[in-house]
């Protein structure tokens, strides 16, 4: 029913010269914008946590992210997040790379000052996150790994530059291009029968050998003049020959011959190669290995890339495989316990494992092999400690947690890539064969107005079906492709609003109740246009300016009761 104002308008006129002045009153009506009657409408509905049938979700919570300041200061974001949500998530203050100081001690002060506030609210707060490769004190970390340097006593040496032997993921000196398929082989079949090796198959004769690259880098890069030594053991499935190329950086070519040409057989055999750096090579900071020309398999491990060094130089002893692995895991209980020992009293669910599966592999984990560049703060604990990382993190937190706690793996675009979906459902099942005990899955659904919703329905139904805790974790919403706030058009907020209630009733729908452990909003206001998430998209229930939008209404109708 359209409202309507109604104004009153005098009217003078003269009835004679000598008469009087007489007013009469005219009345005009006049309709209120149908945006305004909306807004009106989203303004008067109650707090969105008003509107979960709890008889039918006993135990639903609805979650929102925000930081710690925002909570803590006890601001309008507080009020909101008090007002609408059971739970809070912080998307970055419970994370390792905040806690975890340059020495190794942890900083909780702020972590204890936030369960307090919460503690006051009434308000529950959802732990993210323990094991994770991003977020970390990578510094830290990697000093613990870090070689030993021994200080020359004088003389000629050859000094280390760089060293790679495959016993781990990591893969912070190597890499291939695409048409390159990188493996390793099982232990004990790396040279001299001892440990794996680094293999990369070519699938067929290419037109150019440098159609199929291995690439090794370093710095600082060669000048004229420097003495080098490279040694490696090669082997290959059959008898193969291949160049090596000098690169500025992996991939950019600078000369076409670098430590000489390999020979290979299916036996391994020790390469070695010294050159003197020429004004070709100079400002090469990559060795390019070119193994296109031959269809087999490769074999390289125990490669090491050495600089003379006239006046002697320090002896670095690296630490093995297995003694990175003891130190880290070390780390990561220091870690999981000193978090959990101040948090257990308030937070009683946890994500324990973050992210683990890799997008272009989903059935396998994410590693630092093969990427170009990693940020500063990224470290993948499985390149060390192997696929059993999260068994670890899943057993401290166990450990050092409540008995009751609920712990989680998380994953992003399940929705996306239904295999990546099946990928960590199966990771769960191996966990679980090695005695990990893990309650819920969580799926984070960054989504758009406009995503598959076939594919959603198949992503609750693969969840569902195993039985576990189901949690969407991380729910924001775009209006589909890269649509800033200022574009926004009527049309595609009623859209939004109609994903968010659509994906909640999907989620009510094909998760049984018992399941159900809530929802989390993970961007409840319009991302700004400076912010490091989804910047300037209008992904929130409210504007920046805290005005409720449609799609808070959206998030009504899919919570309340039919």
């Amino acid at each position: 029913m359209k409202l309507v104002n109604k104004f009153a308008l005098g009217l003078a006129f003269s009835v004679g010269l000598v008469s009087c002045n007489e007013y009469e009153s005219l009345d005009y009506e006049v309709e209120k914008p149908q945006t305004v009657i909306e807004q009106e409408r989203i303004d008067s509905l109650e707090p969105l946590k008003a509107y979960i049938d709890r008889a039918a979700n006993p135990g639903f919570k609805l979650g929102v992210a925000l930081s710690l300041s925002q909570y803590t200061s006890k601001g309008l974001m507080y009020r909101l997040a008090n007002s609408n949500f059971d739970e809070i998530t912080l998307g970055y203050e419970m994370k390792h790379g905040a806690i975890v100081q340059a020495n190794g001690t942890l900083n909780l002060a702020n972590v204890t000052a936030l369960l307090e506030t919460a503690s006051e609210a009434g308000t529950s707060v959802y732990g993210h996150t323990l094991a994770w490769h991003a977020n970390q004190n990578a510094t830290y970390l990697k000093s613990l790994i870090a070689p030993v340097v021994i200080p020359s006593t004088g003389g000629p040496s050859w000094d280390l530059v760089t060293a790679a032997d495959f016993e781990t993921d990591a893969a912070p000196n190597y890499q291939y291009n695409t048409n390159a398929v990188a493996g390793f082989t099982a232990q004990g079949q790396g040279a001299k029968g001892s440990g794996r090796a680094l293999k990369i198959t070519n699938t067929a004769v290419r037109a150019n050998d440098w159609d199929v690259q291995l690439f090794v880098k370093f710095s600082p890069a060669v000048k004229v003049g420097e003495q080098y030594r490279l040694t490696l053991d090669v082997r290959s499935d059959v008898n193969a020959s291949y160049g090596t190329q000098a690169h500025i950086t992996a991939g950019s070519y600078k000369h076409w011959d670098f430590f000489g040409t390999v020979n290979s057989t299916p036996e391994w055999k020790t390469y070695t190669r010294e050159i003197v750096v020429t004004t070709e090579m100079v400002t090469s900071g990559a060795i390019a290995f070119n193994l296109g020309k031959t269809a087999t398999t490769f074999y390289f491990d125990n490669l090491k890339l050495e600089k003379l060094n006239p006046e002697g130089g320090s002896t670095i002893i690296e630490k093995t495989a297995e003694e990175k692995k003891v130190i880290l895991t070390a780390a990561l209980e220091n870690w999981i316990k000193g978090m959990l020992e101040v948090s257990k009293p308030y937070v009683k669910a946890w994500d324990v494992v973050n992210e683990p599966m890799d997008d272009g592999k989903p059935m396998e984990l994410k590693t630092a092999a093969g990427r170009e560049s990693i940020p500063a703060d990224h470290f993948f604990w499985q390149d060390y400690l192997g696929k059993d990382y999260a068994l670890k993190a899943f057993q401290l937190a166990r450990q050092y947690g409540n008995p009751t706690d609920i712990h989680f793996i998380n994953d992003y675009n399940l929705e996306y890539s239904l295999d990546k979906c099946r990928g960590l459902i199966e990771y769960v099942k191996y966990l679980e064969s090695k005695g990990a005990k893990i309650d819920g899955i969580g799926t984070q659904m960054h989504i758009d107005a406009t995503s598959d919703k076939a594919k959603i329905e198949e992503m609750f139904k693969l969840l569902a079906a195993t039985g576990k805790l189901i949690k969407v974790s991380e729910l924001d919403m775009g209006l589909g492709g890269k649509v800033l706030t200022p574009q926004a058009t009527p049309a595609q907020y009623a859209a939004q609003a109609e994903m968010y209630k659509w994906v909640i009733q999907k989620y009510m729908e094909l998760v049984p109740a018992a399941q159900r452990y809530g929802i989390t909003i993970w961007s409840p206001l319009d991302s700004p246009a400076g912010s490091g998430w989804r910047a300037g998209e209008p992904v929130g229930l409210w504007t920046e300016g805290q005005v409720r939008k449609p799609a808070y209404m959206g998030v009504v109708e899919g919570l309340k009761k039919k």
